[in-house]
């Protein structure tokens, strides 16, 4: 836990696109930390996010239950603190960043599909009319239709102080007695180290692979492992619980601001077509000069 906000929670996760104008990105993600997506939960589908005017936008279908998928793109753990609505999915409060999020490791990938009641239940994301949402009932229409999400970065400790040797005393201002010790240390070495066989070289080199290794085993644990619309609009209700499994970790983020700050709208297709976010579909079929097959004969009389 971060000691200077005790109260927050961080959940670790269990292992787990036209015209100029409307364009989808083809990855059907935004971000650079954290890859983040809609998924329509009945369908299967990936939702395509549009961009228009610098928003970005995706269509929901009325009644639909979706998820916010996010997977970490980098090479350490970074925190999500995600809203729906402007409101957070994990603890419910209105929205801000210090808050609680999701911990996710190098590479993993995690679906939210609702908002969390327990470290075992969420209630699932579905779409609905703004009135029904969970904000709406919880007397905070006025974000309605955006998902947020605020990524950060973990702090990194900071390298261990070592501290600094004593230089040798220059071998010319040492003693004769000093000098005498490390001639017979020196000359004592070579001759067992001759009597066993093992040439002068190999025997110094052992012996320096034998200190490095010592050393090494001295090193504090720290230094070795250092490293406008027709309809009304989409809100997200308050669903049905479901089975999601999460525990506790700490986490302390790099900077009091996100690294990264995602922000995605939504609305029905229907919305998005009126507002110019999206084309109409609604092409007139292409008439068939041959539709039937041949009939011999001549030409019969109308009915």
């Amino acid at each position: 836990m971060n000691p200077l906000l005790p109260t927050l929670r961080r959940l670790a996760l269990p292992p787990l696109a036209a015209l100029a104008l409307f364009s989808a990105l083809p990855a059907h993600a935004l971000g650079r930390l954290s890859d983040i997506q809609v998924i329509d939960r009945d369908s299967g589908e990936t939702l395509p996010v549009y961009h228009h005017r610098g928003e970005h936008w995706v269509a929901g279908r009325p009644g639909a239950r979706y998820a916010v998928a996010l997977r970490n793109a980098t090479h350490g753990r970074v925190l999500g603190v995600v809203s729906v609505d402007g409101i957070n999915v994990v603890s419910g409060q209105t929205a801000a960043w210090s808050q609680t999020g999701y911990v996710l490791s190098p590479g993993q990938r995690y679906e939210i599909t609702g908002w969390r009641k327990s470290d075992a239940e969420v209630a699932a994301f579905h779409f609905t009319a703004a009135p029904a949402s969970y904000a709406a009932r919880t007397d905070r229409p006025a974000q309605v239709g955006v998902i947020g999400v605020a990524v950060f970065r973990e702090k990194t400790p900071p390298p261990p102080v070592i501290a600094p040797q004593p230089l040798p005393e220059p071998y010319s201002q040492r003693s004769s007695r000093e000098r005498l010790a490390d001639a017979e240390s020196a000359t004592d070495f070579k001759s067992r180290a001759e009597a066993a066989g093992v040439p002068a070289a190999s025997a110094d080199s052992a012996n320096d692979s034998g200190a490095s290794a010592m050393a090494r085993e001295a090193a504090p644990a720290s230094r070795r492992m250092a490293p406008a619309s027709p309809a009304p609009r989409l809100g997200t209700g308050h669903g049905e619980r479901e089975d999601s499994w999460v525990s506790h970790t700490s986490f302390e983020r790099r900077s009091e601001r996100p690294d990264e700050l995602i922000r995605i709208r939504y609305d029905s297709r229907e919305n998005l077509i009126a507002m110019g976010i999206l084309p109409t579909t609604t092409v007139p079929p292409r008439p068939n000069p041959f539709p039937g097959a041949p009939h011999p004969g001549y030409v019969p009389d109308p009915h």
